[in-house]
């Protein structure tokens, strides 16, 4: 047998790899990726089909806007396409730092670096902040960039149950003579049931137990507060949250993520954190885009994008509950459908698709098994008659599936 027959008969070491997708087709929970043919709008086509967006984190409409679009392109002309290193090397351009400063003054804080997306804004500052001899209280709907940052930190994790205030003092009382550091984390807003955390009362647990308390702001940037300021903002927390994180990829329309906190915490992840450490910065189209987002935030239009994406939140969640929808958990734009079985929610997802709509599937690993849904998110920049058109399908599609 030649030697190129001897390898083909070997066993391919990634055949589980396969095998395991296989099986995961059969399940109907392996959906393809759909593909966007244009622009990012509440009504755009995906895969050759024109739909109703409700897929999208763009809350406030801001990946098509003017303002944003100029910043961009007039950057591109002046300093090229790329910065062409990492920040810690030659990769920071004045740019960068303006950005900072300005997220910095929205939020009412120190100081800010901008990391390259939110996932390592999360990952990369819990692994810097903390270590080995620490201890991390985490509530146990986190996003998935606060787990696996506490995991590289290889510090203790201890979870609470979701927005348990006992449950989180009762770890806390437990560890009160951890001779370590201590963490409180949470997200803002929920990123899958779309509820909003118990920020005050932890802010007090935290100070209670001598506690650096951290708030991912992700889905609550451009969402909560004066202007979209977030959860901190919202609930009039600022100078307790001691680690602000947001995104520049949801409501600000763009790409990258940021951490908002004291100058010596700013300085100190400039030289620790390792995604910041080891990725090439923004280029300056995005630096840029981030800019614009943020000075609209900060004016009378912004604060009017705002008002609109709770209007149509309201509007939207009045008609689902007529329909005979149910999400008591959601405060905000993200509406779970509760489907429970992953092939039945992926099932709902696609024909909702052939029917004009896009709500997508979230099963397992994303969530628990067992608690598959469908997540809709609302836009500033939908029409009355999309959400309508939305809700009138949803409960078609639902009503032939059983789901309502």
């Amino acid at each position: 047998m030649s030697e190129f027959g001897a390898q083909a008969t070997k066993r391919n070491p990634l055949q589980y790899v396969s095998e395991t997708l296989q099986d995961l087709r059969a399940k109907g929970v392996a959906p393809k990726l759909r593909v966007l043919e244009g622009e990012q709008k509440p009504v755009c086509p995906f895969d050759g089909r024109e739909v109703v967006n409700l897929a999208s984190n763009n809350y406030l409409g801001l990946t098509t806007h003017r303002a944003l679009r100029k910043a961009s392109v007039e950057a591109v002309r002046k300093l090229g396409v790329g910065a062409g290193a990492v920040r810690s090397i030659a990769g920071t351009m004045k740019l960068h730092m303006d950005l900072e400063e300005q997220i910095a003054r929205f939020k009412q804080a120190e100081a800010c670096v901008v990391f390259q997306s939110g996932f390592t804004a999360n990952a990369g500052t819990v692994s810097a902040v903390l270590g080995k001899d620490d201890l991390i209280v985490s509530d146990e709907l986190n996003h998935a960039s606060i787990i696996d940052g506490a995991r590289l930190s290889k510090a203790t994790i201890q979870v609470f149950r979701h927005k348990d205030l006992a449950d989180c003092e009762r770890i806390l009382e437990e560890h009160a003579s951890f001779s370590g550091k201590k963490l409180i984390i949470t997200d803002g807003v929920f990123s899958m049931d779309g509820d909003i955390a118990p920020l005050p009362q932890l802010c007090d647990l935290a100070e209670k137990y001598g506690c650096i308390m951290m708030v991912d702001d992700a889905h609550a940037s451009g969402v909560l507060g004066r202007g979209g300021r977030g959860s901190i903002d919202h609930f009039n927390c600022h100078g307790r949250v001691h680690i602000q994180v947001g995104t520049l990829s949801k409501a600000i329309g763009s790409m990258g993520g940021y951490v908002c906190g004291s100058r010596d915490l700013i300085d100190f992840l400039y030289l620790r954190a390792r995604p910041f450490l080891f990725s090439t910065s923004h280029p300056p189209a995005t630096a840029a885009a981030c800019q614009a987002a943020f000075a609209l935030l900060d004016s009378a239009e912004g604060e009017k994008l705002v008002k609109k994406l709770w209007a149509n939140t309201k509007f939207f969640k009045k008609e689902l509950k007529k329909r005979g929808f149910q999400f008591q958990a959601s405060e905000t734009p993200i509406i779970p459908i509760h489907v429970g079985d992953a092939a039945k929610a992926f099932e709902f997802s696609r024909r909702l698709f052939d029917a004009g709509v896009f709500a997508p599937a979230v099963g397992y690993p994303t969530v628990a098994e067992g608690k598959a849904r469908l997540r809709a998110i609302v836009s500033a920049s939908h029409k009355r008659e999309h959400l309508l058109k939305a809700a009138d399908t949803l409960v078609e599609v639902g009503k032939a599936l059983e789901v309502v």
